[in-house]
């Protein structure tokens, strides 16, 4: 009896060892923590402490950012938010950070709004303090290259023009609402449609102003993240007259175009000549032919009888006749150009 007293005094040892040792690791792990949860009075008992532990949840920062949510008066915030925003890869130091910069600021934000935010992976801190802090954005972005943006007047001068833009967060379209460079490339837009409404460049290096009560005019931070404060205008150069190159390359065109068609006719022209000079040396040699085809009648009509000797020889004093008052009239003519 004494024997198996014995064993189960040392069984009731060992298992009391067991629990003591696992009370000394649960100690070690969870105590600091679970320690300053209590006396910050946050509720998170230890159990809760182990759970995050085999959830594979950082419990240290779970339970800094309690503390820190309690103090600051965000006492609707459960463990279990935190630990399901940090399962879902979220930024929880962040989060909370965010709804204390927006309660101090009277900016209506929840908790699930802001995790929607921090999930949908914008910077809900930078959002925060942008809608408290407004910033300025340059138009064009000098990241992108381009130093200005380029418009041109009614009257064909080109305007360089600058704006700096003081826009604020959003917080209700932040999540599915466009980003920074949509503002950029709207303003940008707006700019180069109101210097081309204009008559004279003039009447915009006068009033600079007119530009930017027409671009805010047009409501161009619908469907952004950003509410668009003001519009002004930096600097404002003139640029080249491209009303003048472009009427410059028109001419330029124009006279290409005519040269092409008057070299075209001169070459119709040249063509119909070279035509008219084939027709002459078809009708000479028709009337080589015509000529050819006299002593063929001549000699026919002798064989015929219908022409006699005396008949030729009247022929011949004929042509002999004509050629000599020919050959006297041009003697004449030549005579008398000669006096002239």
């Amino acid at each position: 009896m004494l024997a198996a007293a014995n064993y189960v005094v040392i069984g009731i040892s060992i298992i009391a060892g067991i629990f003591g040792l696992v009370a000394v690791i649960v100690i070690a792990n969870f105590g600091a923590l679970w320690v300053q949860a209590t006396a910050a009075k946050t509720k998170i008992t230890f159990f809760e402490l182990i759970g995050m532990s085999l959830r594979r949840v950082n419990g240290g920062a779970i339970v800094r950012t309690k503390i820190q949510a309690w103090k600051a008066g965000l006492t609707d915030i459960t463990t279990e938010d935190l630990e399901s925003h940090y399962l879902a890869r979220g930024r929880v130091p962040n989060v909370v950070v965010a709804l204390i910069s927006a309660q101090r600021a009277n900016i209506p934000l929840d908790f699930r709004t802001a995790c929607a935010i921090d999930l949908a992976g914008r910077d809900i801190v930078d959002a925060v303090n942008t809608s408290v802090n407004p910033k300025v954005i340059d138009v064009p972005n000098p990241a992108h290259g381009r130093p200005t943006i380029d418009a041109v007047a009614k009257d064909g001068i080109q305007l360089k023009a600058r704006a700096r833009v003081t826009v604020r967060t959003n917080i209700s379209r932040l999540v599915g609402g466009a980003t920074e460079e949509t503002v950029v490339a709207r303003v940008g837009e707006g700019i180069v449609s109101a210097i081309g409404s204009a008559d004279t460049h003039k009447a915009v290096l006068e009033n600079p102003d007119k530009i930017s009560k027409a671009v805010l005019a047009k409501g161009l931070d619908a469907g952004t993240a950003y509410e668009i404060l003001s519009i002004d205008i930096a600097d404002i150069d003139v640029g080249i007259n491209i009303g003048a190159q472009l009427q410059a390359d028109q001419a330029e065109a124009d006279k290409k175009r005519f040269q092409a068609e008057a070299e075209k006719r001169r070459a119709m022209a040249y063509a119909l000549e070279q035509e008219m000079v084939a027709q002459v040396q078809e009708n000479r040699a028709k009337v080589v032919l015509a000529e050819a085809e006299i002593p063929k009648a001549m000699a026919e009509a002798f064989r015929s009888g219908n022409l006699g000797v005396m008949d030729y020889y009247r022929i011949r004093n004929i042509q002999s006749d004509t050629g000599m008052r020919e050959r006297i009239a041009g003697s004449d003519s030549g005579s008398a150009e000669r006096k002239d």
